[in-house]
């Protein structure tokens, strides 16, 4: 059987922390930010995890 591949665009969106876990950047804060609020491109500048549905589908994007 063939080695499972690395999906490329995956692996440069997702940082693996020492522990394990999967962190993402939010979506929403790349443009037109003048007229949304301080408090809201705050929250969106922080990395979140993933739902629980999908860090099952990017891991095995990742080859794990």
């Amino acid at each position: 059987m063939p080695k499972m591949k690395t999906d490329r665009g995956a692996r440069k969106r997702v940082k693996i922390t020492g522990t394990g876990r999967m962190r993402r950047r939010k979506a929403f804060r790349s443009h037109l930010l003048e007229h949304k609020s301080s408090t809201r491109k705050r929250r969106l500048a922080r990395e979140t995890d993933f739902s629980q549905g999908d860090a099952r589908q990017v891991k095995r994007m990742l080859g794990g």
